[in-house]
């Protein structure tokens, strides 16, 4: 994997991390709070969830 790979997929996590705020910051900021509120095992079990959603797709699409 070189290096601009890493960067180009960087920059399109951004892009997409971006476009809540951009385009309905009164939804994300009640999504944030919500989230925030969570109990630190359901934080935990989401991040789980994402990361083994993420490692899925890069081993389906390498």
């Amino acid at each position: 994997m070189t290096f601009a790979l890493i960067m180009l997929a960087v920059g399109l996590v951004l892009i997409l991390e971006g476009l809540g705020p951009l385009f309905a910051p009164t939804v994300w900021k009640k999504v944030l709070a919500s989230i925030s509120e969570q109990s630190p095992q359901s934080l935990q079990r989401l991040g789980g969830c994402l990361v083994t959603a993420g490692v899925v797709l890069l081993i389906i699409f390498s």
